[in-house]
């Protein structure tokens, strides 16, 4: 019985693993957030333009809604006034959730050495790709977009990503 089962099925019947099906899906749909403070913002909207297109990587769908979005690029420098806010932006996104660092203030705190910037957002938030430079080039956007994208064809799904994760404002 199950034999002929089988050969009426022939070839369209797939097997696979559930993260694999649930992963593709989540790395070519990136609903990216930006948190722009700074010039690193506008490198952003030249990464979304018609030249570089990022809809071609699948994250053409940029919200402006964090309970909307799975990835947030924070772009530019961060005050420790604006921490807290940050820190509440990323909290209202829904899991899975993915966060770029982009150029040096947002990834170091760049050139701003001083008491009121914070030096890493790493220290609010967890951070899964920094992007160097000041401001970085368009193309170095893209670049960090496939990084998630490799990143989430190895996860599970099962597994809560940031569980472990302890910033200053915990």
């Amino acid at each position: 019985m199950a034999l002929g089962l089988e050969a009426k099925l022939g070839e369209s019947v797939l097997t696979t693993k559930l993260d694999v099906v649930v992963n593709w899906g989540r790395q070519y749909s990136l609903w990216p957030m930006v948190f722009g403070t700074a010039c690193c913002a506008i490198e952003f909207m030249s990464a979304a333009a018609s030249q570089l297109d990022i809809s071609r990587w699948g994250a053409e769908v940029v919200r402006f809604s964090p309970r909307q979005a799975d990835l947030m690029l924070v772009c530019g420098t961060i005050s420790y006034k604006q921490a807290p806010i940050l820190k509440r932006i990323y909290e209202q996104m829904p899991e899975p959730k993915w966060v770029v660092a982009m150029g040096a203030c947002a990834s170091s705190g760049g050139v701003y050495d001083n008491y009121c910037t914070v030096q890493g957002i790493d220290e609010i938030i967890p951070v899964d790709v920094y992007i160097s430079g000041c401001p970085p080039r368009p193309e170095a956007v893209l670049d960090a977009l496939m990084k998630i994208q490799d990143q989430i064809k190895g996860e599970s799904v099962l597994e809560d990503r940031h569980k472990d994760f302890k910033g200053i404002l915990d």
